[in-house]
């Protein structure tokens, strides 16, 4: 992936809650769904936006799971 693409943003639509991370700019191909989450990639399968449906129940049971298992890294950070 060209590190000149990698450029993420992170978005909330109120109104859909709908929670995004735009991993790169280039130009979507097709997506995936596994359950409320959403996949676009590119023509050459790399990622390029991740949507999560439904997003305040998502960070409520994500918010739930750290609670029970403490303070979990970010691979990565």
């Amino acid at each position: 992936m060209n590190s000149k693409n990698i450029q993420p943003k992170i978005n909330y639509e109120p109104e859909a809650d709908v929670l995004s991370y735009e991993i790169t700019s280039q130009p979507i191909d097709y997506a995936k769904e596994v359950g409320n989450i959403v996949i676009h990639f590119t023509k050459n399968n790399m990622p390029v936006l991740v949507e999560i449906l439904e997003a305040t129940k998502f960070l409520k049971k994500a918010e739930k799971l750290t609670s029970k298992t403490g303070n979990l890294s970010v691979a990565g950070a």
